[in-house]
This record gives structure tokens, sequence and C-alpha cells, in this order.
């Protein structure tokens, strides 16, 4: 500024400081003005010091920026490239699980920006910026979806899914017309192995009583109670009964396959009970 008049000095101060800075995020190039980001110079401060100092000194301009108006720049970035998580959701597509695709989410780093945008404003330095968007994995993706049990009622079967790949299809029996097994969406809530029946609170079962473990228990080997009140997928002695509606609403499997089966899945494993 040497050898300039006040105004001359004042003029080549504000075109100095009014270079905008250069962000460069998600692959784009922004360049954001001091005046966007509410910054302003103390350009009549510093050359009134400056024709006070000795010949080559050097002398500060400071800088004050205001912080609403760099929080509002910094809240619109945001709302441009932040994006958010979508969890994979699972239903049925034709009778088989469908996962729906998760979305990968981003957010820009609104406080370390703002830190890097302060330094270059009051230390006058023009450098690009470069700035990364903090990655946020979503909550449920397709991989969350493992084993996934669909039962067709009409046709009296089981079948296993890993995700939306088949493993393996059983038959099975369902209830029959008066003990409908119920439709709808479920998971397994508890796992027992030579599990005790115990009669429910039915007219059915009037007058029974519990039966131990062993040849002649009804659950056979395994249990496998679902979200639905009283309602099971176990094992039976009765293999005659597999594809026939002949239950009181549990799903009957045949002893090997139900152990097999009980230790493939559990406890929260998904069961689609269809028509």
């Amino acid at each position: 500024m040497g050898g300039l008049s006040p105004a001359q000095a004042a003029r080549v101060l504000r075109s100095q400081f009014a270079r905008p800075l250069t962000i460069r995020l998600a692959r784009r190039t922004l360049l954001a003005t001091p005046r966007q980001l509410g910054a302003l110079a103390h350009g009549a401060e510093a050359i009134r010091r400056a024709r006070h100092t000795r010949p080559g000194r050097n002398v500060p301009l400071r800088v004050t920026v205001r912080s609403a108006s760099l929080d509002r720049y910094l809240n619109r970035l945001a709302e441009r490239f932040d994006r958010s998580t979508i969890d994979s959701s699972l239903l049925l597509r034709n009778g088989k699980p469908f996962v729906t695709k998760h979305r990968v989410g981003r957010a820009l780093d609104r406080a370390r920006l703002g830190r890097a945008l302060l330094r270059s404003l009051k230390t006058h330095d023009r450098k690009p910026l470069s700035v990364t968007l903090r990655r946020i994995e979503p909550g449920v993706s397709r991989s969350s979806f493992r084993e996934i049990i669909v039962i067709r009622r009409s046709a009296n079967r089981l079948s296993l899914f890993d995700g939306m790949k088949l493993r393996r299809t059983f038959g099975i029996a369902t209830g029959q017309a008066q003990y409908p097994t119920p439709l709808g969406n479920f998971n397994i809530i508890v796992k027992w192995s030579n599990p005790w029946w115990y009669p429910p609170q039915s007219d059915w079962a009037k007058d029974a009583k519990p039966i131990p473990p062993g040849p002649g228990n009804p659950l056979g080997t395994r249990w496998m109670g679902i979200s639905s009140p009283a309602v099971g997928i176990h094992g039976t002695p009765d293999a005659a009964s597999i594809g026939y509606s002949a239950s009181h609403g549990c799903i009957r499997m045949l002893i090997p396959e139900v152990e097999w089966l009980f230790d493939q899945v559990d406890i929260g494993t998904p069961v689609f009970i269809v028509p």
C-alpha cells in the first residue's frame, strides 16, 4: 500500500478482500464471496494505522464475520448437498420376499467447514477448500435380511429364503377350517427344544393335561412360536397330517425337517403367512 493515497488504498483493499473463496464439494466447485459469508474487512481502521506506522511494516487487516450470515450460508449448502438415508424394507411380491434397496446418506460437516471459512477470511487466504461429505450408513440394508419364512396356507407349503433367494421348501399341515392358521406378517418370538405341550384356552383342549417332552408330545421336538397368540411352527408325530389342513391353527412339520429349520432361524425371523 506504500505510496498510495488513503482513497486508493481503500479501493485496493476492497478489491483484494472481495475475492471469492473457492469450495470444492461433491465434485463441484463453488464460489462464495466474503459478503455472502457475512465478512467485513475494517479497511479504514487499517489505513489509519498504516499512516502512523514505520514504512515497510505489515499492518493487519481486521476482519469480523456475522455468525448469522455464515450459518445461513452453511445451512443452504447442507440443504443442497445433504442426503438422508433410506432403509431397506421387506415386503412380498408374487408370494416371494422382496427387499427394497437402501440408500446411503451423506452430511456436510458444517462446523468444520465454518471454521475453515473463518480461517480463510481472517488470514486472507484464498486457496481452494476441499470438503468431504460424511457418509451415513442406513440402519437397515438388504444384507440385514437373512432368513425369511413364507407359508402358503392353501398349498400347505413352507419356504425358507435367504433374503430373496429360495433355500428350501417343505410340506406342512395348517389349521382346520374351524381353527384356521392366521394370515399376516409375523416374527419368531421364542424357540424351544423338546418343549412341553400345555393345553390352550380353547374348547377343543378342555380337560387336557400338559404333556412332557417325549414321543407322545404333539409338538414333536421343536417349537418356534410366532407373534400370533398360541401359534407356532412345530414338529408332529402325526406324519400323515402333513399336506392337509389338520391342526388347530399351528404349522406342523416332519420332525427331522423342523429340527433342521430350527437351527437355521433366529428370534426375530420374519414369517409371512399368505392364503
